[in-house]
This record gives structure tokens, sequence and C-alpha cells, in this order.
């Protein structure tokens, strides 16, 4: 059997089967470089059937508790060093398969961080520079995700190969990698292979099937240009944007805010709303579904849409605030510096966030287009 079908499994090779079977007869271990070309078509149909392309769109984690109490941390590290929210889940599962989110250094950064193994002691540290190493690891990939993934567990001369040989992930490259960089380092005793199946090929470098273990952890969309995913039908903002503000200012008056409001239709006919299901519900006035009535907050809108810089939102695009928390408070940008809400003490309203205002010195700089 060809050496794609021994060592991905079955399930990942749907469409890919009858091609790989047409060239069985390249059997010989040295040739796996030089076919990768050859089959980067088979090895994109071979993942699994969520996984559209290299980079990210709307996910979710299915990991441990002990990884899921990571997420106000990587949320944290991960506006400090300004990296899309979109991102949070699939760092999730890439703790969950480095640690189990267990021990002192939950993402495994120390040797990205000091060079060498178990320099650092924190956890925090070590969410800190784990995101910031992901998100290098992810620019440098040219988000390619499933590059970027690799490259955490092979290091940054993975990257260097790819781009020397086709320019994108393909499973295939990341086995001969993993041959050649063992050739280079067998002789020290230090590396084993942690997966049996590649002892036979001598890829006992790194993981070379890491890429799938760590999205076995991830549920959903990865988007063609390695983005977040773009909004389906123009998005929020521009002429779009102007009617799901229409939509929003009639509430206003009309409402009051209820911290848990407007999770069922009773408080929505009643006029009782807070700032994230005020937000879901002006946008389904226009059909624009961002998530369930009963389950919408600030933490969940804030990983939907399309990320957008401050200088360039438009009127209906999503603004964030930092209030009792990162991304406390949330509206609908209007322009000239104000935003459609549902706050405290006005219920729906508008409200200003220009420099020396309350909103403006909370508003965190996250801007999400639906």
């Amino acid at each position: 059997m060809h050496i794609v079908l021994q060592l991905i499994p079955k399930k990942y090779l749907i469409g890919g089967t009858l091609i790989l079977l047409g060239l069985s007869g390249l059997l010989i271990m040295s040739t796996i470089v030089a076919i990768t070309g050859e089959f980067e078509k088979d090895s994109q149909q071979s993942e699994v059937t969520e996984i559209e392309g290299g980079g990210i769109g709307v996910g979710t984690a299915n990991v441990s508790p002990e990884v899921m109490k990571y997420q106000p941390l990587l949320e944290k590290y991960a506006q400090k060093h300004g990296l899309d929210a979109s991102y949070v889940p699939i760092m999730m599962a890439l703790m969950m398969q480095e640690s189990g989110g267990r021990g002192n250094d939950p993402m495994q950064s120390s040797e990205s961080y000091c060079g060498s193994v178990g320099c650092i002691s924190s956890p925090e540290l070590s969410v800190d520079k784990g995101v910031l190493h992901f998100k290098s690891v992810l620019e440098k990939a040219h988000y390619d995700l499933k590059l970027c993934l690799q490259s955490y567990n092979f290091g940054g001369g993975f990257i260097n190969y790819v781009m020397k040989n086709g320019g994108k992930y393909t499973p295939e490259l990341a086995i001969s990698f993993s041959q050649l960089q063992y050739q280079k380092v067998k002789h020290t005793g230090n590396y084993h292979c942690v997966r049996p199946e590649m002892v036979p090929y001598s890829a006992c470098y790194g993981d070379a099937l890491y890429v799938n273990a760590v999205l076995k952890y991830y549920t959903g969309t990865i988007t063609a240009d390695g983005k977040p995913a773009a909004p389906a039908s123009g998005g929020s903002g521009g002429k779009s944007g102007v009617k799901v503000i229409d939509a929003g200012k009639t509430l206003i008056g009309k409402t009051r805010y209820v911290f848990g409001g407007g999770r069922s239709q009773s408080d929505i006919n009643a006029g009782r709303f807070d700032c994230s299901s005020f937000v879901r519900w002006a946008f389904e006035q226009v059909g624009v579904n961002v998530g369930p009535m009963s389950g919408v907050t600030t933490d969940t809108l804030k990983t939907q849409g399309q990320a957008i810089n401050p200088k360039d939102m438009k009127p209906g695009d999503v603004v964030f605030f930092d209030t009792y928390k990162i991304d406390g408070h949330v509206g609908i940008y209007v322009g000239n510096n104000q935003f459609l809400g549902c706050q405290g003490k006005t219920g729906v309203a508008i409200a200003s966030m220009a420099k020396g205002t309350y909103f403006g010195e909370r508003f965190n700089g996250r801007v999400k287009r639906f």
C-alpha cells in the first residue's frame, strides 16, 4: 500500500483513495519529497471534512476542564499580542495536545522562550509566551494554519523547508522533514519515535502527525486565506450596517437593561435586554444569525465575523469594551464616535465612545464585522 495510506487514517483519505491506489508503485521512501507536489491535491482531500483550507474560521475546542480554565488567559494574551480571538479555540486544542492543561508550562513554551525545557514555572507566563510564539509562527507561515501547527512542534526550520518545496503544508512534507532531521540527530540517542507507525520510515524527529493530533480537539471551519472567516453576505458594514442600526433604533426608549435579559421571548416582549442579547436581536431583524437566543454573550460574539482595524470600521460593525471584564460590553457602531447599545442606566440608546468619555476610555480596539 502507498506510504500515505499507511500513515494517514483511512477515514481521512475519502476521495483521494483511488488516486493513491493508482500510484501504488511508488513504494520507496526516498521518493516522498519528489512526489509531494503530485499529491498536494490528494492531501487536501485526506483531512477531516470540516477543514476546508489553510486558516481558521469560527470553531469550538473540545477539550478537558483543565484546559477550559485557561480560556480567559488565552483571550487576555491574544488581545495583548494583537491576535484575533478566533484563534483561541485552536490554541486550546493545541494546549490539549501539548499538556492536557496540566503542569506549570501548559503550552510547553519553555524552548521558544528561553531555548531550554523547564525554564517556565508559571502557567500564566507559559500562556503569555505560548500565544506570542503561536502568533509569530502563524505570521511566518503566511497564515497557513496547518503549517503553523506543525511548526509549533517541529520548530521554525519546517517553515523554511516547506517554502522551498511548494510553499504549502502537506502531510508528506511533514514526514520527509522528520526523516531528514532524524538522520542528523539520531546519533545522540536522545530521539525516539513518538508514534510506532513512524519507526519503519525513520521519521522520528518530533511528531509528523501533529496537525491531525491537534485538530481532533477542534470542531469548526478553516478558511482558504488563513484569516478569520469573512461574513457570508457582504458583512454588516455599509448599506446592510445601516439596516441593523435602523432595526436597533426601534428599541430606543422602549427597553431597560437587565443582566442576563433578552434570552427568552418573554424578556424580549417585555423589553428586557443586556448588551449582547440586544446585539443578537438587532442582527436577527436583518436576517443575520449570530448565535442562539439563550446562549449569546460578549464572549460568543467576539469569536464570530471578520476582525476589522478600528481605523476602518463602518456603521454596523460590532465594537467591544473592557468594563467589568475584558470584552465586558458590546454595541453596534453608528459613526461619528458613537455606538448603539443596551447600557445599564439607559437601556437601548446611542452612547459616545469618543476619547475622554466613559466608553471611549474603555474601547479595547476589537471590531468585528458580521
